[in-house]
């Protein structure tokens, strides 16, 4: 099977099945592409299957699966030809609500809000959120000191409620 045993494809298919809706958001809130997103989950299998870590849990698994999804999108966002391509060739402000709407259900004012965050704002408020991380395990995973991920939500949180506040033009 192209140099993966039938083992380690079922033991793949079990981490895809129980890993990849996670992998996905995290990818498509980074990139704001349901491509670029399915591209980054087959670069995170691939990881996987190259690496073939040690796992001491499950837990351990899926931080090692957040931490190696958010340096190939870092990855993916600093390379050149992403830099050079303009704005109205990616994915515009509707299609991409649209986009997220068919991709990942009806939470999209506060989701389309939280995409329009900076990156750094974005990845916390996702881990924390999304993917139910405390902020020590948040400051882990990102390398970041636990007060400045305290930082980032609080500052990430007034923005949202600003952006939230404008949809409804609440004073």
């Amino acid at each position: 099977m192209n140099g993966v045993s039938l083992r380690a494809n079922e033991t793949l298919e079990a981490t895809l099945d129980q890993y990849g809706d996670m992998i996905l958001r995290l990818a498509f809130s980074c990139l704001k592409s349901r491509e670029d997103a399915e591209d980054i989950l087959q670069d995170v299998m691939m990881k996987l299957i190259e690496k073939s870590p040690q796992f001491e849990s499950a837990e351990h698994e899926k931080a090692w699966l957040i931490r190696v999804t958010i340096n190939i999108c870092r990855n993916r966002l600093r390379s050149p030809w992403r830099r050079h391509r303009e704005l109205d060739e990616t994915v515009s402000d509707t299609a991409f609500s649209q986009q997220w709407d068919a991709s990942f259900g009806e939470e999209s004012d506060v989701m389309t809000a939280v995409m329009k965050l900076p990156e750094k704002y974005q990845e916390v408020v996702h881990l924390f959120y999304y993917e139910d991380y405390s902020i020590a395990q948040i400051a882990s995973l990102l390398r970041k000191k636990e007060s400045t991920v305290r930082s980032l939500l609080h500052r990430a949180r007034a923005m949202l409620k600003d952006s939230l506040k404008e949809g409804w033009n609440i004073e």
